[in-house]
């Protein structure tokens, strides 16, 4: 990188020169996923990131930093930076967070000039869990007043029965890559001006496992994991409502290498009402009022979601009045007990009148009502 110009370290990863190494490796690991060449192929960005790696190299050392702080760029002449931009941005940001194997800064730098690297803890044939399911089911609002069993299918994978997940036919096991020797990696050694460089890959050959399977199981042809379609019923509680999630545990898809299977996420879906709209635990309707009931007042039956009701008309009630019936909603999930129902009135104006209804209102204009 040229050494004209250079900018601010700190100005290049957008944190006060106060900050701390954490705060640091934050701003690293935002822009290395914004302008590393694996995420972002512009020949603008793979420089802008080795100008990124820099900034990072000098101000997570202390002593680099030190002499940046007191010198400025000056402080920091005859350094050989590393080329972060060449090594593969996971591998980049498990070595800084310890995401794996909790090896740091200096283990990047050996295995880009060929030093050996301690091994990792992390292994790529570790148990890993299963991958979770996420499945839709749309219910009425009846059923989430009431709470519902329901019976759904649900297809995922499993660990293969005749073969336990191995992968291999019966009485055989996986076997040693003979490519990697059983590490998973392949190594392709360079040597340049700057030393050797050791460029670090997965194996083709076994996909990085380290292992390979010479005779497949022929129930899962290797996979070690079976499609399938499973029945489960499961119970809905009173009172979900749209984007409800239910957890069911250990019935997403098979773990790998004996890892336990992921969950199944149930998400919820309320179907509107034709009588009833819905806010959280409240429920809304709209009913008709004579003349007679608005200006006299009545009992009026009030269907709900469990039946009917009695709603009491006040006298002189105006169309448009919203009254409310407590404990007529929905279930509340969190909490007990329930919302209330509110009820829209409105004065139906008849049409048609046949000659008795005409006269009785001509009576009631003649005394001003």
């Amino acid at each position: 990188m040229s050494t004209n110009k250079k900018k601010d370290y700190y100005e290049i990863l957008g944190v006060s020169r106060n900050a701390s190494t954490e705060e640091i490796k934050k701003a690293f690991r935002r822009l290395a996923l914004k302008y590393h060449p694996d995420r972002n192929k512009s020949p603008e960005a793979e420089e802008k990131f080795k100008e990124i790696g820099e900034a990072y190299e000098v101000l997570s050392d202390p002593e680099k930093r030190r002499l940046y702080d007191m010198y400025g760029h000056a402080g920091l002449k005859g350094t050989t930076f590393t080329d972060f931009s060449s090594i593969n941005l996971n591998d980049l940001l498990e070595s800084i967070f310890g995401g794996f194997g909790g090896f740091g800064f200096g283990d990047i730098f050996d295995g880009i000039f060929g030093r050996r690297r301690p091994s990792s803890r992390y292994s790529r044939t570790a148990p890993r869990k299963g991958a979770n399911i996420r499945y839709d089911l749309e219910i009425t609002l009846e059923e989430a007043y009431k709470g519902v069993k329901k019976e759904i299918k649900v297809p995922h994978t499993e660990t293969c029965i005749k073969c336990a997940g191995k992968g291999t036919a019966p009485g055989y096991e996986p076997e040693v890559c003979p490519s990697c020797n059983g590490t998973g990696q392949k190594q392709t050694v360079q040597r340049t001006l700057m030393g050797q460089i050791v460029t670090i890959t997965d194996c083709k050959e076994c996909r990085g496992t380290g292992r390979v399977i010479r005779k497949k199981c022929p129930e899962c042809k290797g996979k070690g994991t079976v499609k399938i379609e499973r029945k489960l019923e499961i119970t809905i509680p009173k009172g979900v409502e749209t984007g409800s999630k239910l957890k069911i545990r250990g019935q997403g898809e098979a773990g790998l290498y004996g890892g336990e299977p992921g969950d199944l996420y149930v998400i919820i879906h309320v179907k509107e009402h034709d009588t009833f709209k819905r806010e959280n635990e409240y429920l809304y309707t709209e009913v008709p009022i004579t003349f007679s009931q608005a200006v006299l007042g009545d009992t009026i039956d009030i269907k709900t979601l469990d039946g009917t009701t009695k709603l009491k008309i006040p006298p002189g009630t105006k169309s448009g009045s919203i009254l409310r019936i407590e404990g007529k909603g929905m279930p509340r999930l969190r909490g007990g007990g329930y919302g209330d129902l509110f009820v829209k009135v409105d004065i139906e104006i008849p049409r048609h009148l046949n000659s008795k209804q005409k006269n009785l209102i001509k009576q009631l204009r003649e005394v001003g009502l």
